[in-house]
């Protein structure tokens, strides 16, 4: 089966950590199907003039191709223009992508849109140009905060139930997309996987000492984009609020708020490490070495820093949002509070760092299915798509 993906959330030369999952599901798609990625990057007319203030510009030295993990991954720009909001974004998109899409027509049997809008808004409409089915796959913020846009809410109304089949990571992101209008046996839910190799047990000692972190601290993990709405500040403020020396915040991440949080490192004299983007080797490192892992968000599809955790045997303090209670489904692998409650945040991460437990039972209880799992399901559902297979349990 020949798959022509259209997404915005992709790595590429000058953001290579960038969303890994879609890199990781994809070249274990490529396993089992002819896959081509068009990872789009946004432009407006002199974006180049404007490196050093805006994503647009900073991004225009990507190059128009590229191999990644041994997809074939093409570049195209997209016309992004500043400030008129999102009402045009799905249109503008589709119409940027159209001559690309174009040329494959007889070349495509499913266009595969991974982000609701605008990517999945232009996968309904160029797949229609080029007589081929459709797939929308639903990550989070694409649905907990995109589609509450009016703009592209109405796109969204428009083109989710136009879709052959529409994936979600999570059973709330798919909930979602009926409240859109989308019949519930069009839906199907397909988590995302795990590196295994990378992500298992390993002795916190060890993973310190490969760290040159101090053994004997108690450490609290954050991986994650550094905004507001995954609570980091709400974090930070939790182990400010335990005033405790023993306890050691690390973040690892990049983003709008990685100045304050830098701020607070002053600030805390230690207690919080703020150590930026991280390959995923070096995650998987770093949590071995934690006590716990944190992801305090206001709102979540099914992160996969979670998943990588309990495979890591780390247990997790997270809230009761998106696909979240979903893994954390007992007290041996962590605890859920409500988002943007410092206080039960600060007790619960006491909590998680204070007690011991068995890592290998963590993994054991919740560890997830790897990549080519995940990819053979999505495999299922395109191929559904096009007249194939049953619905994907």
């Amino acid at each position: 089966m020949r798959v022509l993906v259209i997404t915005k959330i992709f790595p590429n030369a000058l953001e290579p950590l960038s969303n890994p999952f879609n890199r990781q599901q994809f070249a274990a798609l490529a396993r089992l199907d002819q896959v081509e990625v068009l990872a789009t990057i946004p432009w407006f007319p002199g974006a180049r003039a404007f490196a050093r203030d805006s994503t647009a510009g900073r991004l225009g030295a990507v190059p128009r191709e590229d191999r990644i993990d041994g997809l074939t991954v093409h570049h195209p720009r997209f016309l992004y223009v500043p400030k008129i909001g999102h009402a045009l974004a799905g249109p503008l998109y589709a119409a940027s992508l159209a001559r690309a899409v174009l040329r494959r027509r007889g070349q495509v049997d499913v266009v595969l849109g991974s982000w609701a809008y605008p990517d999945g808004f232009a996968a309904v409409v160029l797949a229609r140009l080029i007589g081929v089915p459709a797939v929308i796959k639903l990550h989070g913020t694409d649905m907990n905060l995109v589609a509450h846009m009016a703009g592209p809410r109405a796109g969204l109304r428009w083109a989710l139930p136009r879709a052959s089949r529409v994936v979600a990571v999570s059973r709330p992101l798919a909930e979602a997309a009926v409240a859109l209008g989308v019949p519930r046996e069009r839906i199907d839910v397909v988590e995302n996987g795990v590196d295994r190799e990378l992500f298992h047990p390993r002795p916190r000692a060890q993973a310190r000492a490969e760290l040159g972190q101090a053994t004997g601290d108690r450490c609290v993990l954050y991986v994650g984009r550094l905004e507001p709405r995954k609570g980091v500040l709400d974090l930070i403020a939790a182990v400010e609020r335990l005033g405790r020396a023993d306890l050691k915040l690390v973040l690892l991440g990049d983003g709008p708020l990685r100045d304050a949080c830098e701020a607070a490192a002053r600030r805390l004299s230690g207690r919080l490490l703020v150590a930026g983007a991280r390959p995923l080797p070096e995650v998987a490192l770093w949590m071995a070495a934690a006590d716990a892992v944190a992801l305090p968000s206001h709102a979540e599809g099914m992160p996969n820093v979670v998943l990588e955790a309990l495979s890591c045997g780390r247990r997790v303090v997270g809230t009761r949002v998106g696909g979240i209670p979903d893994l954390i489904d007992g007290p041996q692998l962590g605890e859920l509070v409500a988002p943007r409650d410092v206080a039960a945040l600060a007790a619960a991460l006491a909590r998680a760092v204070d007690t011991p437990y068995d890592a290998e039972a963590v993994a054991a209880a919740g560890g997830r299915s790897g990549w080519n799992e995940s990819a053979a399901r999505l495999h299922e559902v395109l191929l559904r798509a096009t007249g194939g297979l049953r619905r994907v349990a």
